[in-house]
């Protein structure tokens, strides 16, 4: 069959549109069946083909997961007497391909909205897991139409037969019409399309009325300024209109409007069901945001679309730069990155100890640290971030209720309750580790809601676990506790009341707030322990003697010592009186407690790093 040329730019007929979205867990393949729909429809030819064609950035390919969803407008020819019964033609798909781990489900429920279908994809050998679960009931509350496909049937280790059967039973299909594709090899890829085609509804919109473009993605262009990618519900958006912002009321002329197959081609206007960008040199970052309507200055829509729920943040950490001069670089770094990512909020902080930064909230320890390292490598930026925290409520005996993002801001006085934020969580695991499980979620303060047996091999247990247990190393534990084949799913779920201390580091008395933690009484003694042991191997000797303590309140739990460096005063005293040596070691007794009372803590940046430093291995999640 001979491949059919790149989809002309400009407004499509939209019965011949079909706009999908590729949804799966981590590492089932949904990068790598676009990579092969993409050779297959011909919009990237063999010379210019790569693995993972969409996945852009540098830390994407290193990594091997996708963060950022990327669209792609393809074209794809149906043969006559196709196996499938689909009608023959030459159609247009707008394909988009979503991130799969849990830190980046919002960028997942913003590619649904421009979607009126999802293939569901997954992994012939491992079959469903927690974010497979969690991204199809995303697909079902957006109303899309389910396309359930196996990949990796070339694996020696797939077995088809057993996980279409429980793929057909979540969904509510037969075992037969879940498709049986090949990434990899391509095998099976052509009779997806065709089946997208027939499938997916053609989308739907008045072509008359005055336009309306919902803004699913945003990205800051150096040369060019914001590049808005939108899906139009109604009417046409045209080259050199002048279009409204309806949240902010800003007005614009469109300098270039196009799509993307796979890199961006110019076009004339885009039309009903269509997906493309729009660039208007705008400069400013909050004049584009993500959900907002876009429609015309004249005789517009008055009625703006639903945009998205904001999500709230559900881990907060410090970022300041090394070098306090870079403290506008980062705000404005901070700006542009929020337009590419709208699910990061940030707010200005200081700290006596790192000085000037931003308290930062995100939706996971993965989403912290490909943030940070994004901010490093983007905006050539030097940074340090805080230990994460999650927002604590405490309500103090008077009844006053303090919101707790930063243990600095802990209230002094007498506490009435502190209430921690909870979250509903899905662990789906071979049912040999159900009691390794179990375990692991009764150390983490873990209260078991349900469990379910989804085949004779697989469980899907559900529990209530407070986020701060979660936000350290609990991915970490259930991964080598189950050998790897365990997969978590998370959702908030509202607040309980804890027994929560905030422990204070203190150096020669002084608190040191970059320090502080906020953690479960039974955890602070081992907590105290630990970070005074790191400080003590990080703090270089000073003159004097230096106490490191770990205190709740005015009570010291743990404490180590740095010696002071000293230097031999008895050198030049050979025998004689011990009177002399006596008074020698006295003047440099006197001395040292001097310097004690005037002398400052110097406590060197690497030791910040060091002791804050926030790498858990299990939230790098594996290639997709």
């Amino acid at each position: 069959m001979p491949l059919p040329s790149a989809p002309a730019p400009g407004r499509t007929d939209p019965a011949v549109l079909r706009n999908f979205c590729i949804i799966a867990h981590i590492d089932h393949g949904k990068s790598t069946l676009a990579d092969r729909m993409l050779q297959l429809t011909g919009v990237v030819d063999e010379r210019s083909a790569r693995a993972q064609y969409l996945d852009r950035m540098d830390i994407e390919r290193e990594r091997g997961i996708t963060i950022k969803s990327q669209a792609v407008r393809m074209p794809w020819t149906v043969p006559e007497g196709n196996e499938q019964g689909t009608e023959p033609g030459t159609y247009v798909l707008n394909m988009i391909d979503t991130p799969g781990h849990v830190d980046f489900t919002y960028e997942v429920s913003r590619s649904l909205e421009a979607c009126e279908a999802a293939v569901l994809l997954v992994d012939a050998a491992q079959g469903i897991e927690a974010q497979t679960l969690a991204n199809l009931y995303l697909a079902l509350g957006a109303d899309l139409h389910i396309i359930p496909v196996l990949n990796k049937i070339d694996l020696p280790s797939a077995n088809p037969e057993k996980y279409a059967e429980e793929l057909a039973h979540i969904i509510g299909c037969d075992p037969a019409e879940v498709l049986r594709v090949s990434a990899k090899t391509g095998e099976g890829v052509s009779a997806v399309l065709n089946e997208i085609v027939k499938q997916t509804p053609a989308p739907v919109g008045d072509a008359d009325a005055p336009p309306r473009a919902l803004i699913f993605d945003s990205v800051y262009d150096t040369y060019r300024g914001v590049v808005t990618y939108v899906r139009v519900m109604d009417g046409k958006l045209s080259h050199r209109d002048r279009i409204k912002m309806m949240s902010t009321g800003a007005v614009h002329e469109m300098l270039e409007v196009g799509v993307i197959s796979p890199e961006p081609v110019k076009a004339g206007d885009l039309g009903v069901g269509e997906v493309g960008y729009l660039i208007t040199g705008v400069k400013d970052v909050r004049q584009s945001r993500v959900g907002d309507t876009v429609t015309s200055q004249h005789h517009g829509a008055e009625q703006a679309l639903g945009g998205y729920q904001h999500p709230n943040p559900m881990v907060y950490s410090g970022l300041y730069p090394i070098d306090g001069d870079e403290y506008p670089d980062l705000r404005d770094a901070l700006e542009r990155l929020q337009l590419n990512d709208a699910s990061l909020a940030f707010e200005p902080e200081t700290s006596g100890a790192l000085g000037f930064g931003f308290r930062c909230g995100f939706l996971g320890l993965l989403h912290m640290e490909i943030t940070r390292d994004r901010l490093e490598r983007e905006f050539d930026l030097d940074l340090i971030s805080t230990a994460p925290n999650v927002v604590y409520e405490v309500e103090m005996e008077d009844g006053t209720v303090h919101t707790v993002t930063n243990p600095s801001e802990y209230p002094e006085g007498k506490i009435a309750e502190v209430r921690e934020p909870v979250v509903r969580a899905t662990i789906l695991s071979p049912s040999d580790f159900i009691g390794t499980i179990m375990e692991l979620c009764q150390t983490k303060r873990g209260s078991l809601l349900g469990m379910e047996y989804l085949s004779a091999d697989r469980v899907e247990l559900r529990y209530t676990l407070p986020m701060g247990e979660i936000v350290f190393d609990f991915f970490d534990q259930l991964k080598s506790r189950t050998k790897g084949y365990a997969s978590l799913d998370y959702e908030r779920s509202g607040q309980q009341a804890a027994d929560l201390v905030k422990v204070d580091i203190l150096l020669q008395g002084e608190p040191v707030d970059a320090f502080s933690a906020i953690v479960h009484r039974d955890a602070a003694y081992s907590y105290g322990v630990m970070l005074a042991g790191k400080l003590k191997e990080l703090i270089p000797r000073q003159q004097f003697e230096v106490p490191i303590q770990a205190a709740i309140g005015a009570r010291v739990i743990a404490r180590e010592n740095i010696r002071a460096m000293r230097k031999d005063v008895l050198a030049k005293c050979y025998g004689g009186d011990i009177t002399r040596k006596r008074k020698l070691l006295e003047k440099q007794k006197e001395g040292k407690k001097r310097m004690k009372m005037v002398g400052r803590v110097e406590v060197p940046q690497e030791a910040f790093i060091a002791a804050l430093s926030t790498s858990p291995a299990g939230e790098k999640s594996g290639k997709k």
